[in-house]
């Protein structure tokens, strides 16, 4: 075993070193025929699916010693027969043409002379068959058989990289093929997409976007929920020298507080219990890249701290770690939320706010750009009818009236639904915008009109407060559980939409559900309430 353990570790570092398996063997070749007396080597592959002997690799002393035959499909019985022998079956030793024992299609029909041949196996059976062959008769002594022997194992795994690289390639390509047509049914043919408004009720915005795309510097967005910061922080990465990097969005009003910790900066294995392995959080996955920090605002106090620290120097800690890691990631923060009046009463900081806010961006909500309105919306119904699958559609006059005198609280994202509403329920013969509000006119103002959305008027005379027994004052978590069921109770379990209880309560839909789980709502018990 000593005196050829240098030819085993050369094999095991060149499949170490190689993924492709054909260039594995061809770089350990010349070292396999100082040490063998073999001018050919051929590694074949099992394809129990379509029951098929390949030849995937080859070493080779001179072009004319390669087999023209590659590939060899067998019937049933046969191919049976070669599983069988690969599962139990040693190695062989003779003529290329008189080993009886050997199954038919294990070596090509074409092939002559002197052969060893061994099975290779894998974690779950036989995957292949390795050749060694010499024109040369009664060339191979027992030595060069028990190197062979030896030579399976890494073979084998070989061939086992191979198997994976490829199903890897299969899974890749199927992913591309379903993005693209994806994209297409999207009316998109890349993956970046012109912003509807850029020329009009966004340009400030989109130069400002222009302007900090090319630098590093932390990016703040501020704007009412539904607004597009996410559109915009996408903008950024897309123009920034950091496109090819990824972009990877975190909502941190969605992430419980006990776990923001684990999923920004991850975790090691045996950290806390349910801690199989090592997690990498958002910041490691975003290496390279841009990272949006979503509703900035929910984060915790610990989280803030930690999230400081990884804006000042790139580094941080594992939960559970005791190692640093460092990223290089671009962080873009949204929020809707006055971050700066909370950093007046302490429930955010004051030096993470000046981080953050180093280049601010205040998104402009919908109802401030109205000219925007019928452009989005034809955008959407594009996009609609696309999805799915319906004749192309245009805007009515009086539909886009609708659209046009509706105040918009819910922003890009509510008209986006609004639309897809209104295209299914046209049954594909219009867009009924009507049907869609569901005769919501509470919102409606007259076409033209100048909506006062100031609030009411501060009275001067004093308010009498009823007197309250201390014993049975409620703490702020059970008055916030008792409002949050009554609009739950209100709409029927529904969270989201022009009649969810996010509405309602004029919360974002995601931090509405935060608070939901940290107090211990469930909005299914609301769902088949009646509304009398």
């Amino acid at each position: 075993m000593e005196r050829f353990a240098p030819l085993l570790l050369n094999v095991w570092r060149e499949a170490c070193r190689h993924i492709e398996i054909g260039e594995a063997v061809a770089v350990a070749a010349p070292d396999l025929f100082q040490r063998l007396p073999i001018n050919l080597v051929l590694i074949r592959r099992l394809d129990e699916d379509r029951r098929v002997v390949e030849t995937i690799a080859v070493g080779q002393c001179r072009p004319s010693t390669v087999p023209h035959a590659r590939k060899h499909e067998l019937a049933e019985p046969q191919f049976q027969q070669l599983l069988q022998w690969c599962r139990a079956g040693s190695l062989l030793h003779g003529d290329a043409r008189e080993l009886s024992e050997l199954p038919p299609g294990a070596i090509p029909e074409d092939l002559a002379g002197e052969v060893v041949v061994g099975p290779l196996r894998g974690e779950h059976g036989p995957i292949g068959v390795a050749i060694f062959a010499t024109q040369e008769p009664r060339h191979f002594q027992d030595r060069h058989v028990e190197i062979v022997s030896h030579l399976l194992e890494p073979f084998g795994v070989w061939v086992e990289n191979d198997r994976r690289q490829r199903e890897l390639r299969i899974l890749r390509e199927a992913a591309e093929a379903e993005n693209q047509s994806l994209r297409t049914k999207l009316g998109k043919v890349g993956l970046s997409e012109s912003i509807v408004g850029a020329q009009s009720g966004l340009r400030d915005v989109m130069q400002r976007v222009e302007q900090v795309s090319r630098t590093d510097v932390p990016v703040l967005l501020l704007g009412e929920s539904g607004s597009g910061k996410e559109v915009i922080a996408r903008a950024i990465h897309d123009r920034s020298p950091r496109a090819k990097g990824p972009f990877l969005r975190v909502n941190c009003g969605a992430i419980a507080s006990e776990l923001v910790d684990s999923e920004l900066f991850g975790h090691e294995k045996g950290s806390f219990t349910g801690a199989t392995g090592l997690k990498k959080g958002w910041f490691e996955r975003a290496d390279g890249g841009t990272l949006l920090l979503d509703e900035c605002g929910e984060l915790t106090p610990g989280a803030q701290v930690r999230l400081l620290r990884v804006l000042q120097d790139g580094t941080f800690e594992r939960v559970g770690g005791e190692s640093q890691v460092t990223v290089n990631v671009r962080i873009v923060a949204a929020t809707h939320r006055n971050l700066e009046a909370m950093t007046a009463d302490g429930s955010f900081r004051h030096d993470l706010w000046y981080r953050l806010s180093v280049f601010p961006m205040r998104l402009p909500s919908l109802r401030e750009r109205p000219q925007d309105i019928a452009a989005m919306a034809a955008h959407f119904v594009l996009r609609a009818t696309q999805r799915l699958g319906m004749p192309a559609l245009t805007l009515q006059p009086a539909e886009l009236q609708l659209l046009e005198a509706y105040h918009w609280p819910g922003n890009v994202r509510e008209l986006s639904a609004v639309i897809e509403r209104a295209v299914i329920l046209g049954d594909g013969k219009r867009i009924d915008v009507a049907a869609a509000f569901g005769g919501q006119t509470m919102n409606m103002a007259p076409r033209g009109a100048v909506t006062n959305f100031a609030p009411p008027p501060v009275r001067d005379e004093p308010v009498t407060l009823p007197i309250l027994d201390a014993s049975k004052f409620d703490t702020l978590d059970e008055a916030m559980a008792r409002h949050i069921e009554a609009a739950l109770q209100k709409t029927h379990g529904r969270i989201e939409g022009p009649f969810g209880a996010a509405r309602l309560l004029q919360i974002n839909p995601h931090t509405l559900r935060g608070r939901m789980r940290s107090l211990g709502l469930d909005w299914r018990r609301f769902r088949n309430v009646d509304s009398g």
